[in-house]
């Protein structure tokens, strides 16, 4: 099975977001609002999972001081991670449960490039194989690590948001109905994604929460 031409680029982004703007109205009056959609692409390995599990129910501004934190003390690499263990990683600002998580996928010595191969869901599946990594941690990593580009994480509380608000919905969906709307934005669910989360930051300005 041949994998799609993953998203490396900004002109990617923009040639998803034309094609959604062309099916979905809705999405070409988010996208005159949110303009260009931004890239958002991490490293793969070992350093891109740890920072999606930093961000892992903490705010942005949080997520990103610990781990440049973690960086700084050359905690983004397997072998420093082990030599400081729970104590370092504690110190550095992760919770009690993360930590326990990232020493145990840096004792696991996991085959990222193996991933590179894997169709979507096989990939998805191998990283929740990991303690610690579920169904939304893998999602954001095949999407935003690996680049593939129809990845939708319908468990993300400011995509169902996002959707909520964009299509005018009468509450919050489920992850299973916005998976099922979803289908209709293949085989660029990925940019799809980064759209609502553009937009979420619309609608939080707007509503005076930013």
């Amino acid at each position: 099975m041949s994998l799609a031409r993953p998203i490396t680029c900004d002109a990617d982004v923009a040639e998803g977001a034309a094609w959604l703007a062309e099916r979905e109205p809705r999405f070409a009056m988010a996208l005159d609002q949110t303009g260009p959609l931004p890239l958002r692409l991490r490293p793969p390995g070992f350093a891109g999972l740890l920072d999606i599990i930093v961000g892992q129910q903490v705010s942005v501004a949080s997520a990103r001081a610990i781990y440049a934190r973690l960086v700084t003390a050359g905690l983004d690499r397997p072998e420093i991670v082990l030599r400081a263990g729970d104590d370092g990683l504690r110190a550095a600002g992760l919770s009690r449960p993360k930590a326990r998580y990232v020493l145990g996928l840096a004792e696991r010595d996991f085959d990222f490039d193996a991933l590179r191969g894997l169709p979507d869901h096989d990939a998805i599946a191998a990283l929740v194989e990991i303690p610690g990594i579920g169904p939304w941690t893998a999602q954001i990593y095949v999407m935003f690590c690996l680049g593939r580009r129809d990845i939708f994480p319908s468990g993300d509380l400011a995509l169902q948001e996002a959707a909520r608000g964009l299509f005018d919905l009468p509450a919050r969906p489920s992850p299973k109905d916005l998976s099922a709307m979803a289908v209709a934005w293949s085989p660029w669910r990925s940019v799809a994604a980064r759209l609502l989360f553009a937009y979420y930051r619309v609608l939080k300005q707007k509503e005076g929460l930013s």
